[in-house]
């Protein structure tokens, strides 16, 4: 019934051929669905709001406490129009709908705004199709008894799938795919079935970046189907109209309250600043640069610290969805006495597991997150899973009160090959998770043990510490080993430094004068060179050299070699070698000293570690915990498949030549 429904309505787009495209057709089909549904539901109270509205104007009372009070509904309209009354006036059709329209109270009208349907009514009207969609959807019964919440939400996510796959190209922008979603809400209620199956249990769910409202929707239904009698409540916001609108509308359809739907931008204007939610859940545009929010965010940074949203840090600008998980965190649900706390789930591209060396903001990030014990699980998900993207996807999973077994633990689960390849592709999607991979992957974080690969075998789970994936990144110094041996070239050079250049013309002779009394000399010394130095240009007539002046000549002529004597400081400390400075990563799980003897002594004996410049990093390695060696074919197999190959094309070359 739902389905015929769902297709009843699109064929309703075939009045728009002509005038509109084909990915055009949502914007109608979307709107004028959610206005026939409300037109249906208000239909039997309509005449007795009427009425008691026109009483109320009278009086001083809040018309909307009253209306709602009084006939129990979360929205209602003051317009005499219904879409039976629109039919019977075809030459006032857009003034009457638009007044239509204007009459629903704000938590309603705001999703019109959303779908611009102002303008929408002008351009049909302007192509002679207002009149004829709304005749059509006039006809359409879409009475509560007639269609259930659950059939009426499940004809608006048919017709917004059929609006994803007519306009491939902005569909990721707003558009999860469900399968995905599905595995993100099994694995959020996956350790909480005793909790959530209690008579009447409430737990909010929360999505920054709403969309359509997909999660949302998924969410609440498969909480509902694991108990009839839990009160699921929904939070989200999204910072698009046209997708704010959608959200909405779902959530109308299926009789949801609306009013915890918020129009914003979340890294700026935070709908929710208060609250906090039970379950969270999100796909925020990942690879998307941030740099117009980048002043509030920063402030928010700077002024408000961990008492804000962005404490541990602050992503590189080119990527703001580290700042969407920050975002979440920040809502999760404080623990109690061991009990409360929240999960959450997030899609991410792979840059938030790497990007970023110690001390960078991404690398402080994971940090802060895995040493808080919030990071549960990272999934990898198969590539060509979204609407407009191929690239690899991971789900992450937080967790801030987790079971014992997993406490200070994280799990890595590759699911990079269970899915199966889609009839039909969708922009990028070619792929998608059957039901019998979420059960396989959902059994693997149950499970939660290691794997390890065999001959026949991929590992798909694998469980780490925490503290595994940290690092110290350890700056090695060399000490400065100078010779000293003056050309006509390094003279030039010295001479084209800047700080040379700020001298007189005949301070410039003069130098030149002198360093060109030590060509053909060498020394090993830096001490002895600045000593003959300083000798020659006292005897050119540069008296007293500045300091800045010596160290820009012997800086600039000197050159590394391991033979000559090491230059040290006033305290007789060995000075380093900036050019033959490097770094090394040591595992948080080694000790450094016991690295630094083992690894970098025996090749470099001179070497030391400048502990003041040492930073901790994080970084989690996903592909290389799970890289299994696939030997190379045999070479006698690549040549017997070559002579195979030049035997065809030798034989289609006789076919041209003849």
């Amino acid at each position: 019934m739902a389905q015929t429904n769902a297709n009843l309505i699109w064929k309703i787009a075939d009045l728009l051929r002509g005038p509109y495209q084909p990915n055009q057709y949502g914007d109608v089909i979307l709107p004028f669905t959610i206005l026939r549904r409300l037109d249906c539901i208000l239909e039997p109270t309509k005449d007795d709001v009427l009425a008691e509205y026109k009483k109320i104007q009278a009086t001083n009372v809040d018309p909307a406490v009253m209306l709602k009070a009084k006939f129990k509904l979360p929205f209602y309209n003051t317009s005499r129009w219904t879409f039976a009354a629109l039919v019977g006036d075809p030459e006032g059709v857009a003034d009457n709908l638009i007044d239509y329209i204007e009459r629903f109270t704000p938590n309603v009208r705001d999703v019109f705004e959303g779908f611009r349907m102002a303008d929408l009514i002008t351009d049909l009207a302007k192509s002679d199709r207002l009149y004829l969609i709304v005749k059509e959807f006039a006809a359409v019964d879409l009475h509560p008894n007639v269609v259930t919440n659950h059939d009426m939400g499940y004809i608006f996510e048919e017709l917004i799938r059929k609006f994803a796959e007519s306009n491939n190209a902005q569909a990721g922008d707003h558009f999860t795919p469900r399968e995905v979603i599905a595995l993100m809400v099994n694995i959020l209620f996956h350790t909480q079935d005793d909790l959530l199956t209690k008579p009447g249990v409430v737990r909010t769910i929360y999505d920054p970046a709403a969309g359509t409202g997909g999660m949302l929707s998924t969410a609440y239904d498969h909480l509902i189907e694991m108990n009839p009698k839990a009160r699921p409540v929904l939070y989200g916001q999204d910072v698009n109209p046209r997708s704010y609108a959608m959200c909405k509308s779902d959530m109308i359809v299926k009789g949801q309250d609306v009013d915890n739907i918020y129009l914003g931008d979340t890294l700026t204007d935070d709908g929710f600043r208060t609250k906090t939610f039970d379950f969270l859940l999100s796909n925020p545009p990942f690879g998307v640069a941030w740099n117009t929010q980048q002043k509030q965010v920063t402030e928010e940074y700077e002024q408000r610290g961990f008492a804000g949203r962005f404490g541990p840090g602050l992503p590189r600008v080119s990527d703001g969805s580290l700042l969407f998980l920050m975002h979440l965190i920040s809502k999760m649900q404080p623990v109690k006495n061991g009990e409360g706390g929240s999960r959450l789930a997030i899609v991410l591209n792979g840059s938030p597991l790497f990007t970023g060396g110690a001390g960078s903001g991404e690398s402080n990030i994971r940090q802060w997150i895995i040493e808080n014990d919030l990071l549960d699980a990272i999934i990898a998900l198969p590539t060509d899973m979204f609407y407009n993207t191929g690239i690899a996807t991971y789900i992450w999973v937080l967790d801030n009160n987790k079971p014992a077994k997993r406490k200070g633990k994280v799990q890595l689960i590759n699911a990079v090959d269970m899915f199966g390849k889609m009839r039909k592709s969708l922009g990028s999607k070619r792929k998608e998770l059957r039901p019998k991979d979420i059960e396989r992957i959902c059994n693997l974080y149950d499970s939660f043990r290691n794997q390890h690969a065999t001959a026949e075998h991929e590992a798909h789970s694998k469980v780490f510490k925490g503290e595994e994936f940290g690092y110290s990144t350890i700056t090695l110094e060399r000490p400065l080993r100078l010779r000293f041996t003056p050309t006509e070239e390094k003279i030039d050079e010295v001479l084209a430094q800047k700080s040379v250049d700020k001298l007189k013309d005949g301070e410039k002779n003069a130098l030149r004068k002198a360093l060109a009394t030590l060509i053909g000399w060498e020394w090993k010394d830096r001490d002895e060179f600045i000593a003959e130095l300083r000798d020659a240009l006292r005897k050119a007539g540069l008296i007293k050299p500045p300091a800045p002046l010596v160290k820009t000549i012997w800086s600039t002529i000197g050159e590394h070699d391991d033979d000559a004597d090491i230059v040290t400081d006033s305290k007789s400390n060995p000075e380093p070698n900036p050019s033959l400075r490097d770094t090394e990563n040591v595992p948080l799980t080694e000790d450094i000293q016991e690295y630094f003897a083992r690894e970098v002594l025996p090749h470099v004996p001179d070497a030391w570690i400048d502990h003041d410049k040492t930073k901790i990093g994080y970084e989690i390695p996903f592909t290389r915990h799970f890289y299994r060696y696939v030997p190379p074919r045999p070479l006698d197999e690549i040549q017997k498949n070559l002579r195979v190959l030049v035997g065809e094309i030798q034989e289609m070359l006789v076919e041209v030549g003849a």
